[in-house]
């Protein structure tokens, strides 16, 4: 096989690659990449179908990405919405996903966890956060979750930023999830800050 054609079979298995993704990111990422690929390729064996397909392809995805990446840490494209802890849309959410929650957060029961927050983006529920009542005005999280499709970005942050989730409730810090320790510098641009043990952040 020459190289041509291991560029061209190259650039399709990424197309195919792209398209088994959950998540959105990867997808159009991976997607694009392919797209370039192929353009090259069928300009190379002057294929102009196929070049037109794939630039207008690789354009699509790069609006695409334009955008999920422009507005990622924008307020106004994310709802956070509090609800009950007996809620039966958060309830059906928990148990959708209750296997891959399990599997970064072994050991919760969300039964612990009276505060409930909801993440849309749109009409899309994108993330989950759930706190307690840890004493002295703190509210301990439990779980924060992004549904796998969303997992490139950090839609519990839009919690976090709105104090008055928690400020409302008559708390004045956050403590974050010890199962979230890995994702201290996410938590430290938000404002958390080491006390102790713990990452804290104090609510204005």
């Amino acid at each position: 096989m020459d190289v041509l054609s291991i560029i061209g079979w190259g650039g399709s298995a990424l197309v195919v690659l792209s398209l088994l993704q959950t998540r959105i990111l990867r997808l159009r990422l991976l997607n694009l990449i392919g797209c370039v690929i192929l353009v090259g390729f069928n300009l190379a064996i002057g294929v102009w179908p196929m070049v037109g397909m794939n630039a207008v392809l690789a354009v699509i995805n790069v609006v695409h990405l334009w955008r999920l990446l422009g507005h990622r840490h924008d307020e106004a494209e994310y709802t956070v919405l509090p609800v009950n802890e007996a809620d039966a849309y958060l309830g059906h959410v928990l148990t959708r996903h209750e296997k891959d929650i399990s599997r970064f957060n072994p050991g919760f029961t969300p039964s612990s966890s009276p505060y409930a927050f909801l993440v849309q983006h749109g009409d899309r529920t994108v993330g989950v956060v759930l706190a307690h009542d840890a004493g002295d005005g703190r509210a301990q999280i439990d779980l924060d979750y992004v549904l796998p499709k969303y997992r490139d970005f950090t839609p519990g942050e839009f919690v976090y930023r709105r104090s008055d989730v928690f400020t409302d409730r008559g708390f004045h810090q956050v403590l974050a999830s010890p199962r979230m320790r890995e994702a201290t510098p996410y938590l430290t641009k938000l404002g958390f800050h080491r006390t102790g043990d713990h990452l804290v952040l104090d609510l204005p």
